[in-house]
């Protein structure tokens, strides 16, 4: 399993959460805390790994749930129950991959 997510979810506490359940994290590091980490010298650890092409593939998903989200009942969750919210979120789903 991997998560890939911004530079805003990078923290020691978080990636440590993930690492212990056996997931990988593709999370890019902020230029402050290499800075950080770099200034403490060996003190300072590893730089956390990142996998680039990984990374790469959250732009597509970030673009079909912002097309998504133009469906006005499933930005705002309109429908109670979870069966109707996943038949519209499925229509939608198809309607923009036929328009595409």
């Amino acid at each position: 399993m991997r998560v890939i997510a911004d530079k805003a979810y990078s923290s020691r506490a978080i990636r440590q959460h993930l690492r212990r359940r056996g997931i990988v994290a593709s999370i890019p590091e902020p230029a402050d805390q290499a800075g950080h980490r770099r200034r403490r010298g060996s003190r300072g650890g590893r730089p956390p790994a990142f996998d680039r092409t990984a990374y790469r593939q959250r732009n597509v998903v970030e673009r079909c749930i912002n097309r998504l989200k133009q469906w006005r009942g499933i930005a705002t969750r309109f429908h109670k129950k979870a069966r109707y919210f996943q038949a519209s979120l499925t229509l939608a789903s198809i309607l923009l991959w036929l328009r595409t």
